[in-house]
């Protein structure tokens, strides 16, 4: 049995109309696990979209992208000599990403004339040429490459914070004699500052979580009930022998590690209110009363072990409903680390 997701196929069509229209130059991001509706299905949007041009993550998704997906594609994960060369078919539609200096030379001694985005260095710090990095190499590609523009991957923070690092960036850009930018993580009022005070530019957004899950109501994912057991307070269950510390049932539902459910990684929140709930997980985890993401009757299920591969062991009060066997139940996830058995788009 199958761990679900359900779109509103109409829902979701008209959100990403929307974000079309309102985003001039959107280039949609299609990465990972796709969001969780896979790399080939947003391809395809992409495609129906108009779009002239696809970014994805890493070289090794070009293929499932390249095959539904026509125009032009963007790899966001820098080029490094370790790369394996691209097929004459497919290379000649790959916009390879660049952030050191040495790493030109070596992509156009494999490719003479390979297309190229420089990418300047942000405050993120994860990859990127300095300012004079940047003029060198604008220099060196004009003549030797297809340059295609500047990349800037601004960090997430908050709504609205990136405008003034995004305008300083953009006078290296100027100085790199580049016309075309391509950007990340900044807000439609962000754009549109940065597209009147640069009118000469040609700004890229590339968006990924704000095109395809920015309509969360479009989106359903369920769990089906494989086996419902009843339990007495000091029963023992499970794979490690825990024993009941009160009264209720044992659900057993589709769902666990091999769906990316259960799994934890750390999170970017420093807020009080953020350490606070941290702190209360904890201390749920000490007393083996873990939150899961399933729910029956709008209530918050509870772990009643870790999850398996592929079921989850849940347990349910006394006094609450009990669920029959092949009953669907909702779940909230984390969609760009969970894998669904099932994905319907209505």
């Amino acid at each position: 049995m199958t761990l679900r997701l359900t779109v509103d196929g109409t829902r979701w069509r008209d959100h990403l109309r929307s974000v079309l229209e309102e985003t001039p130059g959107l280039v949609p991001v299609a990465k990972g696990n796709g969001y969780g509706l896979t790399v080939g299905s947003l391809a395809r949007r992409a495609e129906w979209l108009g779009s002239d041009a696809l970014a994805v993550g890493t070289y090794a998704e070009l293929p499932e992208a390249a095959s539904r997906f026509h125009g032009d594609l963007l790899v966001l994960t820098p080029w490094r000599p370790y790369e394996p060369t691209l097929e004459a078919a497919l290379a000649h539609r790959v916009i390879h990403t660049v952030s050191r200096p040495a790493d030109l030379g070596d992509l156009l001694a494999r490719q003479p004339g390979a297309r190229v985005v420089l990418e300047r260095m942000t405050s993120m710090r994860r990859h990127g040429l300095s300012a004079a990095d940047l003029w060198d190499l604008a220099g060196q590609a004009r003549n030797r490459a297809r340059l295609e523009g500047v990349a800037i991957h601004l960090p997430m923070g908050a709504q609205g914070a990136n405008l003034a690092e995004a305008r300083a960036l953009m006078d290296d850009v100027i100085g790199a004699g580049v016309t075309t930018v391509w950007v990340s993580h900044l807000t439609a009022a962000e754009l549109a500052t940065l597209r009147q005070q640069y009118a000469d530019l040609t700004i890229r957004p590339r968006v990924g979580t704000g095109l395809w899950l920015g309509d969360r109501g479009a989106f359903e994912v369920t769990a089906v009930v494989q086996d419902v057991h009843p339990i007495d307070r000091g029963d023992t269950f499970g794979y490690r022998g825990r024993t009941a510390l009160r009264a209720g049932h044992l659900i057993i539902a589709s769902g666990g590690t091999a769906h990316g459910l259960g799994l934890t990684a750390p999170t970017g929140a420093g807020s009080l209110k953020a350490r606070a709930n941290a702190a209360a997980r904890g201390g749920l985890d000490a007393v083996g009363l873990v939150r899961s993401p399933y729910f029956l009757d709008g209530q918050q299920l509870v772990f009643a072990e870790p999850p398996h591969m592929q079921a989850s062991m849940l347990l349910l009060p006394h006094g609450a409903r009990v669920p029959d066997v092949g009953e669907r139940i909702p779940l909230r996830v984390r969609y760009t680390t969970t894998t669904f058995d099932e994905i319907i788009v209505d």
